[in-house]
């Protein structure tokens, strides 16, 4: 573990505390982390490799993807577009670079030489070989605006997050599978009433591999540099940017806000930049899958279109350190950790779906009556609901939401979950609503 400075700090305690309780995973070496850990994409990207001449593995920066797909096969030609030698001669040269490969081949970072997307068309147009190209981006080339549309029906999209806490715990990550077949029995998990909760450590850790284990200092400058390398390296990859530092700006106060509904108009006032500035750069951050807008769900999907999204990062670690939130702060500042905890989970059950059900679409509720819903799930008509709370104790109240929902969705809806910092599997209204404790996501 690194080291930390300031004896009589209460961050240093809460670290120590987190590190003797949370049941850390064993970690010989930090550096190696995602080396170690099973990613729960595996068997799906695997699968895809064998009927599939084009396969990209996407996701931010610094979340495991290189060391992922060159886990899949040893005998693959890898190379990385970050090395500025073969970044200029694939530029300079995109058919005699692929020309030159005759074998299996992965290319890292493919966003930064869009052109060689045309020369790939057409080498798979000429040998449709199942597993050919292994291509890895760190931008959403879907949302591209230079991107050639040529490989509709010949490329396979894959998304890798950051660790999830179950890969963390080295489970499989099976509760939304378990929960879409209504499979959670009544179940107690072993409680210690005197432990204090993991769950502040576990939201400001975070899912990037390189962090773990760091002391909250070291972290959060692991998490700034993170951002600075992205912004210096990437923007300019995926949009036409003016000034790079006002995308940054922009991350720290999204990442003050996260959880919350977008207020475009608010946002551009403090940043003192015109609203469309702003939406291009959402757009870009969300490009480099550094946020995600959370659309509404309606049961008239035509209202979707009218109503205010919410704002997450994706990565509650990369979050706390940019709104200065520490583990300490958990029951000082508990309506902040409250939106962070949403976004945590949020990201937790959109991982999982990538490897349980990626026909799930993910939204949030908002009626008229300002009755909330966090996280709303579909999948065709079908209607799922979680709400989250930081709390070990419930009130009926907190299944109001919930209980709006399932009105407005009528037959549709298939079951709710209240998520809460407690032990035991409860059912609130019937087995259509239940409280589920927040470590069955990655315990399980």
């Amino acid at each position: 573990m690194g080291g930390f400075i300031g004896k009589n700090d209460d961050e240093y305690h809460n670290w120590t505390l987190a590190n003797a309780t949370i049941g850390r995973y064993p970690i010989p070496q930090m550096d190696g982390l995602d080396r170690m850990l099973p990613r729960g994409i595996q068997s799906a990207l695997n699968e895809a490799m064998t009927d599939t001449p084009v396969v990209c593995l996407l996701g931010p920066r610094q979340c495991g993807k290189s060391t992922l797909a060159r886990s899949l096969d040893p005998s693959r030609q890898y190379l990385s577009l970050d090395d500025v030698d073969l970044l200029a001669a694939a530029t300079r040269d995109p058919k005699g670079f692929i020309a030159q490969w005759q074998g299996d081949i992965t290319l890292d970072e493919i966003q930064r030489a869009p052109d060689l997307l045309l020369t790939i068309k057409r080498a798979v147009d000429e040998n449709r070989r199942p597993g050919r190209f292994l291509l890895t981006g760190s931008a959403n080339l879907l949302q591209l605006p230079h991107l050639p549309d040529s490989l509709a029906g010949r490329m396979e999209c894959l998304y890798l997050h950051p660790l999830t806490e179950a890969e963390k715990s080295w489970n499989p990550g099976h509760f939304l599978s378990r929960w879409l077949v209504n499979d959670l029995s009544d179940k107690r998990l072993r409680e210690d009433s005197l432990a204090p909760s993991s769950l502040p450590g576990r939201i400001v850790a975070g899912g990037y591999p390189e962090p773990q284990g760091r002391s909250p200092i070291r972290a959060r400058q692991w998490h700034r540099q993170y951002l600075r390398s992205v912004i210096d390296r990437d923007v300019h990859d995926v949009a036409l940017v003016r000034d790079s530092e006002e995308v940054a700006r922009l991350l720290e106060m999204l990442a003050h806000q996260t959880g919350n509904l977008l207020n475009t108009s608010s946002l551009s006032n403090d940043l003192k930049l015109d609203r469309q500035t702003v939406e291009r750069y959402i757009t870009v951050l969300e490009r480099l899958f550094l946020v995600r807008r959370l659309a509404p769900w309606h049961r008239n999907s035509a209202k979707r279109l009218i109503k205010t999204p919410k704002i997450h990062l994706v990565d509650s670690g990369l979050a706390s350190s940019l709104s200065g939130i520490s583990s300490g702060d958990w029951l000082k500042r508990r309506d902040k950790f409250g939106h962070l905890l949403e976004s945590f989970v949020l990201q937790q059950l959109i991982a999982q779906a990538g490897w349980t059900d990626p026909d799930l679409r993910f939204w949030h509720s908002r009626d008229k009556d300002q009755v909330e819903v966090d996280v709303v799930l579909t999948r065709g008509s079908k209607v799922w609901g979680v709400e989250i709370k930081a709390s070990a104790t419930l009130h009926h109240s907190d299944g109001n939401g919930l209980r709006r929902l399932a009105t407005q969705a009528g037959n549709d809806f298939q079951s709710g979950i209240i998520f809460y910092d407690g032990s035991s599997v409860l059912q609130l209204d019937g087995p259509k609503i239940l409280a589920v404790p927040l470590k069955l996501l990655w315990e399980w």
